[in-house]
């Protein structure tokens, strides 16, 4: 089968009725300015709203609570359901974790291509996972995790100062653990109003 991206999701299609699918949802949205995309324009997008690549963004070293998904687990873990994984993330809930995916609006005038370093104060705590340009809120866009050696916390994250090296030059950064763009999700509820420079999304942990 093969797969057609949308903000809401993706569309998977036989291969045998692609092309017809294609023509369909071409058809419906010419009045709204539909128009193709390649692969870059995935990456920029869903880097700019925050949807996780697997192999990039998560992989089989890291767990949903590193990875900011602890809503896709917390439900079943107040549960008595058993599944892979559940004592090592009840484990992690208690203790905290040493590693938290962060997404970074680098203010850098040269394009990022990942496993750049991130500095906090100073000191190198992490690097850059996945990276492109975010054309809806005009700086390049990085997806990277922070390291503690104890634990990442909501408070040590915010009282850092940041910057990403590139080439062996370092430039600032702001670091949140929301995306850019639409941080609250309201366009996929069918609130739609337009990004003008970055938005400010506010702390919050999982």
């Amino acid at each position: 089968s093969s797969g057609i991206n949308a903000e809401y999701g993706e569309l998977h299609v036989p291969s045998h009725a692609l092309v017809e699918v294609y023509r369909a949802v071409m058809e419906a949205g010419a009045p709204h300015g539909i128009v193709d995309a390649g692969y870059r324009a995935i990456d920029a997008l869903s880097s700019e709203k925050g949807y996780k690549h697997w192999h990039e963004d998560v992989r089989v070293d890291t767990t949903p609570l590193e990875a900011g998904m602890a809503w896709l687990v917390n439900a079943k873990l107040k549960t008595d359901v058993d599944f892979l994984g559940r004592d090592a993330l009840l484990a992690q809930k208690k203790t905290g974790v040493k590693r938290r995916l962060v997404c970074l609006k680098v203010k850098s005038p040269v394009p990022l291509v990942t496993l750049e370093a991130i500095s906090r104060d100073g000191d190198v705590c992490g690097w850059v996972c996945r990276t492109s340009y975010g054309y809806s809120v005009g700086c390049n866009v990085a997806w990277g995790y922070l390291e503690h050696p104890e634990k990442v916390t909501l408070d040590w994250i915010k009282k850092g100062t940041y910057q990403v090296e590139c080439m062996g030059v370092t430039y600032d950064a702001e670091v949140s653990l929301s995306a850019p763009f639409d941080p609250k999700n309201q366009r996929v509820k069918g609130i739609y109003e337009e990004a003008d420079g970055l938005e400010k999304a506010a702390f919050r942990e999982s």
